[in-house]
């Protein structure tokens, strides 16, 4: 088809990919996207999901050749389309790459090429362009929340059909929103990425939100996500859990982020540490305690101390090594923001394809809450809080006589380990009692069926006595 470049000018949205582009050029000229799409010569298949469907984060890679195209279908410099697409100008190895080439492309997955990609907010899209249609837009996840509308704009690369969540009713949100940039900025002053400050708060305030699923007392983020399902999650709540967890706890994310940059806060956790003598941290120290407070929870600092397995302790081994001046050369065991990838806050489109396979696994449809016995629960719990806290007082025995230190720690590791088994075999009764088959539950604990079959029904057997 012939294009005569200029004809109508479509000029590029700051951070869109080029995809999105693409599909809004087709939409001017009263097009398909797949006919304009023709006009380049293409190199590979679109990505799409496991299940089927196209993705919507998909992205675009061009040749010289193939950018000269699509700056005359918008009308527009190249410098102007360089300036606004993060992907314009990466190469691919698949393209040719001489100027006499004819003009080529390369599908790619956006998150693969710049960063996050999220769908971008249509009312202000009609602001900019005169017409509320899609688009889709590489955007940290620090700045999804739309001040001007009042929406939370959601990851692209998850196969569900929302683009938003309502936040009118939420003002905390977008007032968080408005309070990042200055966090953003404190970040900087202290030597520190925003990204990985925002990283790490994130997977703290993510982890409390998975535990929050048996925290009595916690009543604002369920309020939150009924606001954003509509008015009422329950009907579906274990998708909405996944869909609203990022709107719902952005105020809190920004909060524990402004938190770790307080040198306040870190001098909170020497005096925690002995400040010079060291000691085991205290389950409700000044730090957690204080923490509590500012992200509005005062009962929260116990909850938050018992978590030794999780990235706020982390935080808080890496500041006291380095005050201690104990951390050794530079790297993760010294640096504060760093993030193991362990606890790194799972995705939305990574929750939703477990949560799918989890819906159609056979006895994976009861909820562990409405399966297990409060009681049960509490065992389970119990036993595990004694194990870690048993291993925790064993840091602190490993001075003076060998053989007074080996009979000390072989002895401690043996309580710990029969806590643990105990902490496993009720999990696994608790399981098979949800209805998880036998043979799920064996392949998880790494044993024979039939070991494990005599085991729990020996375990029973006790119980019963």
């Amino acid at each position: 088809m012939t294009h005569h470049p200029g004809l109508l000018r479509t000029a590029p949205l700051q951070g869109e990919t080029t995809s999105s582009l693409i599909c809004r050029i087709a939409s001017r000229y009263g097009m398909e996207a797949k006919a304009l799409r023709s006009s380049w010569q293409w190199r590979n298949y679109p990505p799409g999901h496991d299940g089927g469907g196209a993705r919507t984060d998909a992205e675009v890679l061009l040749n010289p050749a193939g950018r000269q195209l699509l700056a005359g279908l918008c009308g527009v410099t190249e410098g102007v389309l360089a300036r606004a697409l993060p992907s314009w100008g990466q190469e691919d190895a698949k393209l040719p790459a001489g100027e006499d080439q004819v003009p080529a492309a390369a599908w790619r997955i956006g998150g693969a090429v710049a960063g996050p990609v999220a769908l971008g907010c249509r009312l202000c899209t009609a602001r900019r362009t005169g017409t509320a249609m899609r688009m889709v837009r590489y955007t940290p996840r620090w700045e999804r929340a739309c001040v001007r509308h009042g929406r939370w704009l959601l990851d692209a690369d998850a196969n569900q059909p929302l683009e938003h969540l309502d936040l009118r009713g939420l003002p905390e949100v977008v007032a968080a929103q408005r309070r990042w940039a200055a966090v953003a900025r404190r970040a900087v002053r202290a030597g520190a990425e925003p990204e990985r400050v925002f990283a790490l708060a994130q997977a703290v305030v993510t982890r409390w939100w998975e535990q929050a699923y048996g925290w009595e007392r916690e009543t604002i983020w369920p309020g939150r996500l009924h606001l954003v399902a509509g008015g009422d999650a329950g009907g579906d709540l274990e998708r909405w859990r996944i869909v609203g967890r990022d709107a719902v706890v952005f105020p809190e994310v920004v909060a524990v982020a402004d938190a770790l940059l307080d040198p306040a806060m870190a001098e909170l956790v020497w005096v925690d540490s002995g400040a010079g003598r060291p000691r085991a941290l205290p389950m409700d120290g000044l730090f957690c305690r204080a923490l509590g407070e500012r992200v509005g929870r005062p009962w929260l600092g116990p909850l938050a101390a018992a978590d030794h397995g999780g990235p706020l302790l982390a935080w808080m081994g890496s500041v006291i090594r380095l005050r201690r001046g104990a951390g050794g050369l530079p790297g993760y065991d010294n640096d504060p923001w760093w993030l193991r990838q362990e606890h790194q806050a799972a995705t939305m489109a990574g929750q939703l394809r477990v949560l799918g396979k989890e819906k159609k696994a056979p006895g994976s449809g009861t909820k562990w809450r409405a399966a297990v016995a409060a009681e049960q629960r509490r065992l389970i719990t119990s036993t595990i809080d004694s194990a870690q806290e048993q291993l925790l007082q064993l840091r602190g025995v490993q001075t003076g006589p060998t053989a007074e230190v080996a009979r000390r720690l072989l002895r401690g590791l043996g309580h710990s380990a029969s806590l643990i088994e105990n902490a496993w075999k009720r999990t696994a009764v608790a399981a098979v009692n949800g209805g998880v088959p036998l043979q799920e539950v064996a392949r998880w604990v790494d044993l024979p069926i039939e070991v494990l079959q005599k085991m729990l029904t020996a375990d029973r057997q006790e119980d019963d006595r």
